[in-house]
C-alpha cells in the first residue's frame, strides 16, 4: 500500500560526517529516507516541481547546538510536517515510525498502541482529518492510475530519475562506506531497483 511505513530498522544505513552545512547531507538523506516524507510518507515524486521537502533536526539545534551537523540527527521531512514540527524534541521517527508501529487505515487514520509513535502522530498532527483525507484521496489516485494508466502509476510509486550517486560524493569522513552499494543509485545501476515502492 502506499502509505506503508518502513519496517523498522535498528541503525542507519549511511554514516557520513565532517560536513560543514547539514544541507550537504542531502542527498545522503534523500537516499536513507527513500525520497519521501519520514512523518507523512509524502513522496518527492508528488511535489517534483516545488521541491517541499527540508531536512531537520529531530533534536533540535535550539536545545542540542552540538548535533547541528551531525547526520544521526538529521531527518528528511516535507514542508508541512517540518513547519509543524517546529522546534519540539521527538523519538527518532525512523525507529518509531515502522511498519511494526504505525498501521494506516482504508479511511486514512493512523493506528498505533505504541506510546512513542502516539506521541509523534500527535506531535505533528498526523491523524487530523485533513490528512486523513489526503492519505484517501492520494490512495484513490494511485488506485485509479494502477487500474487505468501504467506510465502515471510507474510516475507515481517509482523512484525519482534524479537519484543521488553516493560513490561521486566525497564527505570528509564516513562510517560505513560499504553501504553505499547499497544505495538506490547503485541498485539501479545493477538493474536491482524495484519499479515501484
Amino acid at each position: 500500500m502506499i502509505f506503508d511505513y518502513p519496517s523498522q530498522r535498528t541503525e542507519r544505513t549511511h554514516g557520513p560526517s565532517g560536513y560543514s552545512t547539514y544541507e550537504s547531507y542531502r542527498p545522503w538523506l534523500r537516499d536513507e529516507f527513500t525520497f519521501r516524507c519520514v512523518y507523512c510518507l509524502k513522496r518527492e515524486m508528488w511535489g517534483q516541481v516545488t521541491c517541499e521537502f527540508e531536512l531537520d533536526h529531530f533534536e533540535p539545534q535550539s536545545v542540542v547546538p552540538d548535533r547541528e551537523l551531525d547526520y544521526f540527527n538529521l531527518i528528511y521531512a516535507c514542508s508541512r510536517c517540518n513547519s509543524v514540527k517546529l522546534n519540539q524534541g521527538i523519538s527518532d521517527p525512523l525507529k518509531i515510525l515502522t511498519s511494526n508501529f504505525v498501521v494506516v487505515l482504508p479511511d486514512g487514520a493512523l493506528v498505533s498502541d505504541n506510546l512513542d509513535a502516539k506521541r509523534i502522530i500527535s506531535q505533528i498532527d498526523l491523524d487530523s482529518p485533513k490528512l486523513r483525507s489526503w492519505r484517501v484521496m492520494w490512495m484513490r489516485i494511485v488506485d485509479l492510475a494502477n487500474e487505468r494508466d501504467a506510465n502515471l502509476y510507474q510516475q507515481l510509486t517509482g523512484f525519482p530519475p534524479d537519484l543521488p550517486d553516493l560513490g561521486r560524493l566525497r564527505p570528509p569522513s564516513n562510517s560505513r562506506p560499504q553501504c553505499i552499494a547499497m544505495s538506490w543509485f547503485a541498485k539501479r545501476q545493477l538493474g536491482h531497483l524495484p519499479q515501484s515502492y
